[in-house]
């Protein structure tokens, strides 16, 4: 197939006279091109203008960059390089780039322009296509426009969502911090003055607020009421029940009623008033300072140590017990020490033996026991902060899986 007849097939020149077929084909250079050839870039001189005879090239804006753009896809019939005879600096306007093996038509602009002036429909049907070209692209980008906005609007929106649930966990942390300080406030802060015996108390909840409580109860006939307890639940439910736990607890032992029978009261009101299903262990004591003895009762809790000057450990069996708001007549025992000059009693939650290293290895009683020896002849209060210092150093990097408690009595 000759130019001229390429010529009769490109709708563009429908309009140019049949005598001027001849002079347009001697001005038109074939070329032929290869895929993923450039056939200009953007801001390139540009002195040509082409059409399309037979394959598809693909027109870029920002090519090669964060921003590139296919502004089209050009099959035969397809002009382009006429944008650059409108520049004055005769710039293009767009990255060309060939996708298929393509089949071009080659005419310099000065031939364009003569041939424009000498057939005026030609370039009305230029103007035309630009026309349309424009207006597509017009459609094209009001499109993209609405899309963006679209995405725009969805990511507003997410923002605002993200942004209202950056403010209700604010608001959490806010309220768990003030529940914190309530659940602190519950528990003793000044820790009972008795001659002869050294007092010390440490909590370390799991998270902001826990379920583990401490009392320390001052009694009438020089006696000391001591709590220890370990909630079933942690966090914020935990609290709750802990607080309403240790309520009851402090009403019943005012009552001056043995050990026994405070826990059984408080199972009691725990079962009325108990809807979530949570119970509590327990170690309920008291402290006879003045005899130097230690009444306790265990409902299901850790079975506490008692050690003598030496580190010899006193053994006050095993006894057995159900934690409170489980049953109707739960299963007690009463245990009684007696409590030698230079002894000391350790009540601890299960947190502190379940604590876990990175291994998944248990702090476990024994290393619990060793600990406590190891650590005899510190003040109740230093005791406790080095029984948790050791605990956590066992932990290293492991988390804190449960709430622990503390209360130790030293008999000097």
């Amino acid at each position: 197939m000759n130019i001229k007849q390429m010529l009769r097939r490109i709708p563009l020149f429908d309009s140019v006279e049949d005598h001027i077929l001849p002079e347009l084909a001697q001005s038109l250079e074939l070329i032929r091109c290869d895929a993923g050839q450039i056939l200009f870039y953007e801001n390139d001189p540009g002195d040509s203008f082409y059409i399309i005879v037979d394959g598809n090239l693909e027109i870029y804006k920002a090519f090669g960059t964060t921003e590139e753009r296919l502004l089209q896809d050009w099959g035969p019939g397809n002009f382009l390089g006429e944008m650059s005879l409108f520049d004055m600096e005769g710039r293009r306007s767009a990255t060309v780039r060939v996708k298929t093996p393509t089949t071009l038509l080659k005419m310099n602009h000065v031939s364009f322009r003569s041939l424009l002036h000498r057939q005026p429909d030609l370039a009305f049907e230029v103007s035309r296509q630009l026309s349309l070209r424009f207006r597509k692209s017009d459609n094209t980008l009001i499109r993209d426009l609405k899309g963006k906005n679209r995405q725009l609007a969805a990511a507003y929106a997410e923002l605002q969502a993200a942004q209202e649930q950056i403010i209700e966990k604010e608001k959490l942390e806010h309220e768990l911090q003030v529940a914190r300080e309530i659940q602190e406030s519950i528990l003793p802060e000044i820790l009972p003055t008795i001659p002869g015996i050294d007092l010390g108390v440490m909590m370390c909840p799991a998270r902001a607020v826990g379920g583990d409580l401490y009392d320390l109860i001052a009694l009438k006939d020089n006696r000391l009421g001591v709590v220890i307890g370990d909630v079933s639940d942690k966090g914020v439910p935990a609290a709750i029940f802990m607080a309403l736990s240790r309520s009851l607890l402090r009403a019943e032992a005012s009552r001056m009623a043995p050990p026994a029978t405070v826990l059984r009261e408080v199972n009691r009101h725990l079962l009325d008033m108990n809807t979530a299903g949570l119970f509590i262990t327990v170690i309920y004591g008291v402290l006879d300072f003045k005899n130097r003895r230690f009444t306790f009762v265990r409902a299901g809790h850790e079975i506490p140590f008692f050690f003598q000057q030496d580190g010899t450990e006193i053994f006050p069996g095993n006894g057995y017990g159900q934690a409170l708001g489980l049953f109707d007549d739960i299963i007690l025992e009463e245990q009684c020490v007696n409590l030698p000059s230079g002894s000391r009693i350790v009540l601890f939650t299960d947190g502190a033996t379940d604590a876990v290293n990175p291994d998944n290895e248990r702090f476990g009683r024994d290393r619990l026991r060793e600990a406590i020896c190891r650590h005899r002849l510190l003040s109740a209060q230093e005791f406790c902060k080095a029984i948790f210092e050791t605990i956590s150093q066992f932990q290293d990097s492991a988390p804190q899986a449960d709430d622990m408690a503390m209360v130790t009595i030293n008999m000097h």
